[in-house]
Parts: C-alpha cells; structure tokens; sequence
C-alpha cells in the first residue's frame, strides 16, 4: 500500500497541465515504466473516466491503484496524488496573491506547460500507435479530433465517444468470448457504491440547512457529481456555489493558482473550502476537497469491475476498440486546445518544447529532471528572450 501511495506522491508533486497531461504521466509511469497495466487496460480506463462524471485525471489514477491492491490501494493513489496540490493550494490560500502576482512564479508556471506539450503529445503518439492501426480506426480518431476541435463542449466530446462506440459494435467485434460472460458481469455489479452516490445526492441538500459543515461537503458533492470534463468546467459550477461569499478577485486567484500547481484542478475546492469557513479554514478545506472527489470516485467503485467483465463480451469489445481510437482523438485536441495554446506563445517557447523532446526520447531524461529544466527554462525565458 505505501509504495502505491509513494509513486503517486511522487507524481503529485510533478504532473503540470492539467488532465491530459496527468493521462500521459501516469501511462509514461504504469504502463511503460513498472508494466503494471497493459496500453489495452489502460485505455480502457480512460475511456470509463470520460463517460462518468467526476475528476477524470483522478478517476484513473484511483482505478490504477484499485487495479493494483483493491479498494485500499484506489485510496492511497488518490491520497498520494492529491495531497501536494491540497499542500500548495493552502499554502497558497495563506499566501494569497502575493505569490501567484509574481513574475517569476508565472514565468516558471509557463515553462512547466511547456513540458505538459510534451507529455501529452509523446502519450497521444503511444497510444495512436498502439489503437490505430486500421483505417477505421485511424478514420476515428482523426475525426474525433476534428469534431473536438470545431466544436469545444462536453456535449460533443460524449457524442463522439458514443459514435465511436456504435461505430465499433457495428465494424469492430470480436467473437472470442463465451455466452455466459454477460452473467458473471452482472454478479459482480457493486450497487453498494452506486446506491451510496444516489442517497448522499437526494439527501445532503435535505440536511444540510442543519449544518455548516452538512451544507459545505452538500454543495461541492453535487457539483462533483455534475462535472463532466475536467476541471475547467467545474468552474462555473463552484462559482455558483460560492455567490457573493468570495470576492472576484480572490475566486479568480485561487482559480489561477489550481491551473499553476502541479496535480487535479479540482483542488481548486481546497482553496474555496478555506476561505468559506474562516472560523475552521483546514477543516473547510478537507471538507470541500472531500466533498468535490467523492462522487465521482463512488461512481468508479461501482462500475469498475463490471466494466472489465463487460469488456470481455464481443460486443462490448468492439465499442471499446472504437472508443479508444476516439480517446486518441481526445487526447490530439486537448494536445492542441489547451495545451498547446497556452504554452506555446512565442517562437523561443517551440524551440523550448524541441529540446526537451531531444531530452525525453534521445537521452531518456527522468521526468524528475524534465520538470527541473523545464522550471528553469520559464525562470530564465525572460533573460533568453532579450539576449536573442
């Protein structure tokens, strides 16, 4: 159980650029690295994380520990990987602005998203190699590509996954299984999970005018159960929640923050947490970052091992061939919109990102070391840039 949770930590403290970007540290790690998944179960893991609501990024490093050491080891991935951003997000709320107004600290952020371009681009080369290997295939996530990038919604990214689906129940089935694998799928549903999501959704909003607390962890579970997408998309679900309680300024800060530390945006409910309970700021915070990841996480228990059964059944299969060639797709759009984007602004930036691929796949640099030179690439762009 500790060395799970001490390869997540490590993690944590290193996975910039939001979920995308953590896809390919944890791929880089678990399925290249210590073997313990292969690019198959791996896929299939993120396909499930884009179907259900929740923290995507953190769903599959939950699912990759729960694949390892049960329910026990779902938590400790969860706990290692979230626990640094929980760490600077309150340190950052004590802070304030004073840090993330910083000139250095947003130089040094910048050249960290670099280094998201090319994690995510080296895991969307991975596993197009690895699902594209058919012109179907390669017709999907082409396409997915293109659909995500004309048309940036949640709506869109489930439609095509949902075309990509059909698409491979129809075109990409398999007969290799046996009949009798629907049944065993079924027997082992865990509808303990899935029931516990629906009670603590219809009955924490009835509680919780008893209670502070009751109504703090109530408000951020139902905007945990009602994100699809990422963290950016929880953004106006928490500003709701938050109303007139937060000064626009500071909501903006800790929003800006959450995009700058390494780890799960949805750290963004410890900085909110904090300032919503000043009477019990670290409890506020616990309570929030609690109440934002559980959904989704219940959500997994209940699904995950009768989405593996399932994925034995042809059928079943066949949408699973077709939807990892769409999350490939995903993966391509994300890598440009908004990776890419966001990083890659002046030509000194590019030239940045291509010798770090020099450094990641001809030196085989450790990740440890990418983000140290990465870091002090942004710390130095300025000095660089007048010099050129």
């Amino acid at each position: 159980m500790f060395a799970i949770f001490k390869i997540f930590f490590g993690l944590g403290w290193v996975s910039f650029g939001g979920p995308a970007a953590h896809i390919g540290y944890f791929r880089n790690t678990f399925v290249e690295k210590l073997g313990w998944l292969r690019d198959e179960e791996y896929a299939q893991i993120v396909a499930l994380s884009q179907f259900l609501p929740g923290p995507g990024s953190s769903q599959v490093g939950f699912a990759v520990g729960y694949q390892r050491a049960g329910l026990g080891g779902g938590i400790m991935a969860f706990l290692g990987f979230t626990l640094p951003s929980v760490i600077l997000m309150l340190l950052l709320a004590v802070l304030s602005s004073q840090l993330t107004e910083s000139s250095y600290f947003q130089n040094v952020v910048h050249g960290l998203k670099l280094l998201a371009v090319l994690v995510v681009a080296d895991a969307a080369w991975g596993m197009y190699r690895n699902f594209c290997k058919s012109p179907l295939t390669v017709t999907l996530c082409i396409g997915t590509a293109i659909a995500l990038l004309l048309f940036q919604s949640v709506a869109s990214q489930v439609l095509v996954l949902v075309i990509a689906a059909a698409v491979g129940v129809r075109y990409l089935a398999h007969g290799n299984v046996t009949k009798d694998k629907p049944a065993s799928a079924t027997r082992s549903f865990s509808w303990l999970p899935l029931a516990s999501f629906f009670v603590l959704l219809l009955t924490l909003p009835l509680v919780g005018t008893y209670s502070s607390s009751v109504q703090l962890f109530s408000d951020f579970y139902q905007a945990g159960s009602l994100v699809f997408g990422g963290g950016h998309v929880v953004l106006p679900l928490l500003q709701n929640i938050v109303g007139d309680q937060l000064t626009q300024d500071a909501f903006l800060t800790g929003y800006a923050a959450a995009q700058a530390v390494p780890g799960p945006m949805f750290t963004f409910a410890t900085y909110i947490g904090y300032e919503l309970m000043p009477s019990a700021p670290l409890l506020g915070a616990i309570i929030a970052t609690l109440g934002v990841f559980v959904p989704g996480f219940l959500l997994l228990v209940g699904v995950l091992k009768n989405w593996q059964q399932l994925a034995a059944i042809p059928a079943v299969s066949g949408a699973l061939v077709g939807v990892n060639a769409a999350v490939v797709g995903l993966l391509l759009s994300a890598l440009y919109q908004p990776v890419f984007t966001s990083a890659v602004i002046t030509p000194l930036d590019l030239c940045w990102v291509l010798l770090g691929a020099l450094l990641m796949k001809q030196f085989k640099l450790p990740i440890v070391w990418m983000v140290i030179c990465f870091a002090a690439a942004g710390f130095m762009a300025p000095s660089v840039a007048n010099l050129i």
